[in-house]
């Protein structure tokens, strides 16, 4: 039977439109969610990947790059938005509005 002191189980994941990347490891029951994607190689895949622009998270929740992992949790690495949701919201609205008035 395999302790914690063994290692624990994560996933690391990516995507890009055209391509996602998941990879599951084993590592170190104080690894950290940064300590994870370097260890997970997929810097080297997606060399764009820059700590101080892709936010990281866990199951959809943004972390601190020094938190500690726990077993079966998935890293993400987040891609910068390029377009702002609210800006996005605005503008469908008043295209809405624009077609009601007709």
């Amino acid at each position: 039977m395999e302790t914690r002191e063994q290692g624990i189980e994560i996933e690391v994941v990516y995507a890009v439109p055209q391509r996602q990347v998941l990879k599951r490891l084993r590592v170190g029951p104080h690894t950290t969610v940064e300590q994870a994607v370097e260890l997970s190689g997929i810097r080297s895949l997606f060399p764009e990947i820059d700590h101080s622009v892709n936010k990281l998270g866990i199951f959809g929740k943004v972390v601190n790059p020094d938190t500690i992992l726990r077993d079966f949790d998935r890293v993400e690495i987040y891609r910068p938005l390029i377009n702002d949701p609210k800006e996005n919201r605005r503008r469908r609205a008043e295209k809405f509005r624009s077609m009601q008035k007709r």
